[in-house]
């Protein structure tokens, strides 16, 4: 009869395989779910990016907009940089 470790051992070793097989099998499932559809023309998305005025250097931070790559907003009578984050 084998010693009761070996058995906690070969018990542990099927639980630790039954584990790894599951989120495998859950990460290969994951490869084939569609991507979501955008959300309807008009309703806001979150984006995170900051502009900067040539002229006069103001610099803001748009965090709402309708298009994921918004268009530059105009100050001064010029369109604003994009300035690139430095922490993000």
């Amino acid at each position: 009869m084998p010693a009761l470790s070996t058995i906690i051992w070969v018990l542990a070793g099927v639980a630790i395989g039954y584990v790894l097989w599951k989120s495998g099998i859950g990460l290969l499932r994951s490869f084939n779910t569609p991507m979501p559809s955008p959300p309807p023309v008009g309703e806001l998305r979150k984006v995170n990016v900051r502009y900067r005025c040539s002229v006069c250097g103001l610099e803001i931070k748009l965090t709402l907009a309708p298009d994921e790559d918004p268009p530059p907003p105009r100050h001064c009578l010029e369109d604003m940089d994009i300035v690139a984050p430095l922490y993000d």
